[in-house]
C-alpha cells in the first residue's frame, strides 16, 4: 500500500511525534469509534495504558496531556497549543474529562491513565491500550502502536508498520531505491517527478503544490516563532533557549566570517527543536525529534541558493519524501525501534538527499547523497535525559542538517557511482536497531540519560 507525501509530512505539535502525536491520534480515533457506535452515551469511565517506551518515558514526551486531549476529541494538527496545559490541569483537579468534546464523564488521571514504565506489549515498544467501562462492564478494548512519525496501527496493520490514505495504486509504485532508480532511468525522470506523478493519484496538482507550500509556510513560522521566544524549555532540566540570542547575533553581527552559513543552519536547526520541546507547532518529518533537519537544511536553500523558488521547495519536499518511504518501507523512522538513527539518520537522508536534487543533482546523485547521509548515523542511540526531547535531540538536529548540506555537496561534485547503496544502508540501519539493546531506544535507560545528573 503506497504511502503520500502528507504522511510523512504532518502539521502537530511537540514534543514527539511516537510519544505525543501518536497517542493524541489513537486516543481521538478511540473515543470517535465510541462514536459512530453508539456507545458514547452509555460510557462512563475510559482507562487509558500505555506501554513500553511510551509508558517508560511518556512523562517527559507530553503523552499524558495527548491522550487526556485526543480523549476531548482534539487533533495535533489543530488543537490550540496555547491552552493545552492548562485545559489539562482543569481536567486533573477536576478528575473530569469531556469524551469527544461532548460527554462528560469522571476521569481520574492516576487511576485512568497509566504509564507501565517497565511493561511492553509484545507487538511493538509503543503500545496502547484504551477500555471504555459502562455501568455493566467493558463497552470496548482497543490496543494499537505508534509506530513513529505519528503513524498509529492497530494489530492487524502491524505487519505493514504503515498507514496508505487508501488503496489505489500509485503510477509509479516503487519500494526500494533501486527500484526508484530505475523509474527515473526509463522514464527519464527526476526523483521529485516520480513523487510528483504518484501523488496526483490522491490530489490535483494545484492541491499537491498549495499543501506542500501550505507545509513550507508552518516550517517558517515555526523558525520564526523559535527566534522569538526566550527563557528555559519546560520540563526541569533548566535548558535554556539559544535561537533567540544566537538571531539577534546573527543579524546584527558585522565583518565577514566564513563560517557564518553554519551558524545560520543551527539557528534554524534550534529553533525549530526549541519549539518542538516546548509543545509548539511542529511538522513532523519524518518525525518531530528531527523535525529541525527538513526545515533547517530547505531555509538553506531558501535563504542562500541563488534562484531558490517555491517550485524549487516543492521539488526538495518531494524527494525527500521519496527518501523517507524508503525508511519507512524497509526500516522504521521510530526511535523505540531503531534508536535515533531512524529519527535524525532518516530525516538527514532525507534532507540531503532532497537538496541535492534542488543544486541540480542527477537521480543516482540524489541516492548518493541520502546514502551518505544515513551512513554516517549508523548506530545513533535514542538516549534523551529524563526522558524529555532537548539533551541532546536540539543539538543533534542542528549537527545533522550541517552534516545534510555536506551531504549534498559530497554527492553533486561526484559522479553518483559509490560503493554503498542506500538500499544497502537502509538494511544495514535496521539491522543496528534489531541488534541494539533496549536501553538505548527512547527508553532514558541508557547512554546520557544515565550518565549525565540531571538538573
Amino acid at each position: 500500500m503506497p504511502l503520500s507525501a502528507f504522511d510523512l509530512y504532518s502539521i502537530g505539535i511537540g514534543p514527539s511525534s511516537s510519544h505525543t502525536v501518536g497517542p493524541m491520534r489513537a486516543a481521538k480515533t478511540f473515543v470517535d469509534g465510541l462514536s459512530e457506535d453508539g456507545l458514547l452515551g452509555q460510557t462512563v469511565r475510559v482507562k487509558a495504558e500505555l506501554f513500553g517506551s511510551l509508558g517508560a518515558t511518556g512523562h517527559g514526551h507530553g503523552s499524558e496531556r495527548a491522550v487526556i486531549l485526543g480523549l476531548e476529541g482534539e487533533l495535533p494538527a489543530t488543537v490550540d497549543t496555547t491552552s493545552a496545559v492548562g485545559r489539562v490541569e482543569v481536567a486533573r483537579r477536576e478528575r473530569t474529562i469531556t469524551l469527544a468534546g461532548r460527554h462528560r464523564i469522571k476521569f481520574d488521571p492516576d487511576d485512568d491513565l497509566v504509564l507501565h514504565r517497565r511493561r511492553s506489549l509484545p507487538a511493538h515498544p509503543n503500545g496502547m491500550t484504551f477500555t471504555a467501562y459502562g455501568a455493566d462492564g467493558t463497552l470496548r478494548e482497543h490496543t494499537c502502536y505508534s509506530v513513529g512519525g505519528g503513524f498509529v496501527v492497530d494489530e492487524q496493520m502491524l505487519g505493514a508498520d504503515r498507514v496508505a490514505v487508501d488503496q489505489e495504486e500509485v503510477r509509479y509504485p516503487f519500494t526500494t531505491g533501486e527500484q526508484l532508480l530505475g523509474i527515473c532511468r526509463r522514464e527519464g525522470l527526476r526523483i521529485s517527478d516520480v513523487m510528483m506523478a504518484n501523488e496526483l493519484s490522491w490530489r490535483t496538482e494545484q492541491e499537491i503544490r498549495d499543501g506542500l507550500l501550505e507545509i513550507w509556510a508552518v516550517m517558517r513560522e515555526c523558525v520564526l516563532a523559535g527566534c522569538r521566544a526566550e527563557g528555559v524549555l519546560p520540563g526541569g532540566l533548566q535548558v535554556q533557549r539559544r535561537a533567540p540570542g544566537l538571531f539577534a547575533d546573527l543579524t546584527t553581527r558585522t565583518g565577514e566570517d566564513p563560517l557564518a552559513l553554519i551558524d545560520w543552519v543551527n539557528l534554524f536547526a534550534l529553533a525549530v527543536n526549541e519549539e518542538n520541546a516546548s509543545g509548539g507547532r511542529v511538522v513532523t518529518a519524518p518525525t518531530n525529534g528531527a523535525a529541525g533537519i527538513i526545515p533547517a537544511v530547505l531555509h538553506f536553500y531558501w535563504r542562500f541558493v541563488p534562484g531558490a523558488d517555491d517550485a524549487g521547495v516543492v521539488r526538495f519536499l518531494l524527494t525527500a519524501a521519496a527518501i523517507g518511504i524508503l525508511f519507512k518501507e524497509n526500516a522504521s523512522i521510530s526511535g523505540a525501534e531503531v534508536g535515533c538513527q531512524g529519527e535524525v539518520g532518516s530525516a538527514c537522508a532525507m534532507a540531503a538527499g532532497a537538496l541535492c536534487e534542488v543544486l541540480g543533482g542527477t537521480p543516482s546523485q540524489v541516492e548518493n547523497a541520502a546514502e551518505v547521509g544515513i551512513e554516517h548515523n549508523l548506530g545513533l542511540t535514542c538516549d534523551p535525559i529524563g526522558g524529555l526531547v532537548q539533551i541532546p535531540c536540539i543539538e543533534r538536529n542542528a549537527i545533522a542538517a550541517v552534516k545534510a548540506i555536506n551531504a549534498a555537496r559530497l554527492a553533486i561534485n561526484g559522479t553518483g557511482a559509490h560503493h554503498v547503496s542506500l538500499d544497502k544502508a537502509i538494511r544495514t540501519m535496521r539491522e543496528t536497531g534489531r541488534d541494539m539493546h533496549v536501553k538505548y531506544k527512547e527508553t532514558s535507560l541508557g547512554g546520557l540519560a544515565v550518565n549525565i545528573v540531571e538538573c
